[in-house]
């Protein structure tokens, strides 16, 4: 179909800008650690609240996907992530943790562009190519690199406001292009039914469950490491905001190369084979980490690794919801599966901060609830994979 890859790549594009503002709090957690001296708890909370709009708001995003199309959806919702930035920029100055809480909050809108972008990828290719353009789309994740690797550094280079207003300038330009250029398939008709019901009836899908729990570990992971893992650094190893902050960037990268693999071998050999070695790594990857490796290249080799596996079987997730969900309501089922995903990214944050323990062996705790996590998710995509077609 023509013009599949040129919106494949600006739809990837602006996934990367706005997931680089989601993740803008992430890097920084540090600096704002130090400036207004928060306990490892406090500094997890405003790591970690982005996450819940980004996730929560997924559900409404993808609804309207489903009616006015990704073109539409894509242009206004980057552009309105630029003002949540601004105000996160202003509170940060006055060392305001209240309002960053707040702002960060609602700069959680630019985490719901997942949303738009999978049923509109979707809509342009085929079954059987579903899996590759959702691996693609999915590496605008890289957002996340970026976020981690630049934003300390040009917080250092031009200043802690002017870094913000330059992403949200960033942000406007990329509206303009997609406005611009993008266009929605031909094979994509809107689907004005009634929210509500819309809704209802994804949620009797046993798809949308399965397929939530799922994207809730591997997403959710992915998100979870590539928030807190500055902290996490900072407190194990002892690096300063912009060694930690090239170190998350080095296991968000591993994780966009890897996703679109996830999705490709996934067109291969079937999603549920994939996620099943995919889970069962990560469970082992978790114990690896728990016992500290030593930097650089032990410890930095089993981020890498924890990154690749779970962003490719976030990959693996979506083809599945590609093969399987109803076409029409791809855009309202991805955006329910999307916000499992981002809560899933929610919680762990949390749990970090609040069973870090010297005195048990640090992060020891939260690693064992993920390894025992993905075992359990392992056994769930062996379960619903041998389960009678009629029953999913």
């Amino acid at each position: 179909m023509p013009g599949r890859a040129k919106n494949l790549w600006l739809a990837t594009a602006a996934f990367a800008i706005t997931f680089w503002a989601w993740n803008e709090i992430g890097p920084l957690g540090i600096r704002y650690a130090q400036d207004m001296d928060l306990t490892a708890t406090q500094t997890s909370i405003l790591v970690a609240v982005p996450v819940l709009v980004g996730s929560l708001g997924r559900i409404l995003t993808g609804v309207l996907t489903d009616r006015y199309g990704g073109r539409s959806m894509f242009a206004a919702f980057t552009a309105i992530s630029a003002v949540p930035l601004l105000l996160v920029a202003w509170a940060g100055s006055i060392d305001s943790y209240v309002m960053l809480l707040i702002f960060g909050f609602v700069l959680g809108i630019a985490g719901t562009t997942f949303a738009i972008g999978v049923p509109f990828v979707n809509a342009w290719y085929p079954p059987e190519k579903r899996g590759f353009a959702t691996g693609v789309f999915g590496m605008g994740t890289g957002g996340t690199a970026l976020s981690a690797f630049f934003t300390p550094r040009m917080v250092q280079w031009v200043g802690y406001v002017p870094t913000h207003v330059i992403m949200a300038v960033a942000l406007v330009i990329m509206a303009f292009l997609v406005w611009l250029f993008m266009r929605d398939s031909p094979a994509w008709k809107p689907n004005t039914d009634r929210v509500l019901p819309k809704l209802a009836a994804a949620g009797r899908l046993a798809i949308t469950w399965q397929m939530s729990f799922l994207y809730a570990v591997t997403f959710g992971g992915f998100v979870a490491f590539s928030t807190y893992l500055p902290t996490y650094l900072n407190t194990v190893y002892g690096y300063e905001l912009a060694g930690a902050g090239a170190r998350t960037a080095g296991f968000a990268i591993a994780a966009v190369v890897a996703r679109p693999f996830g999705g490709i071998l996934s067109d291969r050999f079937g999603p549920a084979r994939v996620l099943q070695v995919l889970l069962g790594a990560t469970a082992l990857m978790a114990v690896v980490i728990a016992f500290v490796p030593p930097p650089e290249l032990l410890a930095g080799a089993s981020f890498v690794i924890m990154g690749m596996l779970l962003a490719g079987g976030a990959g693996a997730v979506f083809t599945w919801v590609a093969q399987r969900a109803p076409q029409a309501r791809v855009g309202t089922i991805t955006g329910m599966v999307g916000a499992a995903g981002g809560l899933g990214g929610f919680f762990p944050p949390l749990l970090m901060g609040a069973t870090y323990s010297p005195e048990l062996g640090g992060y020891t705790v939260g690693l064992a609830l993920l390894c025992a996590t993905a075992l359990a998710a392992t056994l769930f995509t062996y379960i619903i994979a041998h389960a009678p077609k009629d029953a999913t």
